[in-house]
């Protein structure tokens, strides 16, 4: 996999751009990397905020989708919608300063909505999952 600028794969831009990194996407399972920052617009008491880990899981998603869309040629990035959030479970906010690692398992896609589960972990820590369904019209 190439390195891709992030601003190419997801339509989000400053304040609320919640990933840093594609680090990996292969078949229907990708990775992404995200440092929470003092500035970040989801920050309370120095923590990230259980909707910003929500949002960070559906940016994770945008730019796997950006990134296929790159690679079958397209030149903007894709824009969802969370159309259902399933089974989050947040384990622990994060702390500012931390780094998010993020897995994106892209499920069944039927008429535009896709399936996909998140999982976000602080080194070997898992601190939030979920199931989501996007809608790309």
């Amino acid at each position: 996999m190439r390195k891709v600028d992030i601003t190419r794969l997801i339509p989000q831009r400053a304040p609320i751009l919640m990933v840093d990194e594609l680090v990996r996407a292969e078949g229907d399972e990708a990775d992404t990397s995200f440092e929470v920052k003092a500035d970040n617009y989801f920050i309370e008491k120095e923590h990230l905020a259980e909707v910003g880990l929500i949002e960070h899981i559906a940016q994770s998603a945008s730019a796997f989708a950006g990134y296929k869309a790159m690679e079958a040629g397209a030149t903007e990035p894709p824009v969802g919608l969370i159309g259902e959030i399933k089974r989050f479970h947040c384990y622990r906010c994060p702390r500012v300063g931390e780094t998010l690692h993020t897995v994106i398992r892209m499920g069944a896609e039927v008429g535009g909505v896709t399936l996909l589960s998140g999982e976000v972990r602080v080194q070997e820590e898992v601190i939030a999952d979920t199931q989501m369904k996007i809608f790309v019209p």
